[in-house]
């Protein structure tokens, strides 16, 4: 059976490194969709516009498919992927990390930098609540309002979501379900006479 959770971070958090003078802050966001990011990363870099470099990562979708990662100008492969490398150690997604550097005079040189930015991720996370997620699967159903008793009985033994309901001759409810108990909860649905479903959504 396909998993239908994933872990995640229930809110913003952050974290700091420091090393040879280089200050390293480290922001963690939940994010859902790529459309989150480039407004995050805009304003952390008007925030914290005297930082030299503002380097990223994120993941996103509970497949683990959807990721990206930015060395925005350090030397290629030493921000980005240690960024990244840390919430694949956690196994997250849904998460953006942005590292921002404050440049203190001395280099850092390739080992020193990917332990900077791999180091300061990892202070953003640890300061994090990590939450476990469940995806739910969200459908429109309408039937005849004779099936409604029928409708009904399913609906609280299956202990499904509902929401916009329109009780009529004709029914109509939004139902939202874990994932995993898809095929148990539209079979039964599929045998109530009348009843017609269709699929909006999974989140």
């Amino acid at each position: 059976m396909e998993s239908d959770s994933y872990i995640s971070i229930k809110s913003f958090a952050q974290g700091i490194y420091k090393e040879k003078g280089s200050r390293f802050l480290s922001f963690a966001f939940p994010v859902s969709n790529q459309d989150e990011v480039k407004p995050i990363i805009d304003k952390i870099r008007k925030e914290h516009h005297e930082a030299r470099h503002h380097c990223f990562a994120y993941m996103i979708g509970h497949e683990r498919a959807l990721w990206r990662t930015n060395d925005d100008g350090e030397p290629s492969g030493t921000a980005g992927r240690p960024i990244l490398g840390q919430i694949n150690s956690y196994g997250l997604t849904n998460i953006l990390i942005v590292v921002s550097r404050y440049f203190g005079g001395t280099l850092l040189g390739v080992s020193g930098l990917i332990n900077a930015y791999r180091t300061a991720a990892a202070s953003a996370i640890d300061n994090s609540e990590i939450i476990e997620c469940t995806l739910r699967e969200y459908y429109e159903i309408t039937y005849p309002y004779i099936a409604m008793n029928d409708v009904m009985k399913i609906l609280k033994e299956e202990n499904i979501g509902q929401s916009d309901q329109t009780f009529d001759l004709d029914c109509r409810i939004i139902l939202n379900f874990r994932a995993s108990s898809r095929e148990k909860i539209l079979g039964r649905l599929s045998r109530v006479e009348g009843l017609k479903f269709l699929y909006i959504k999974t989140v």
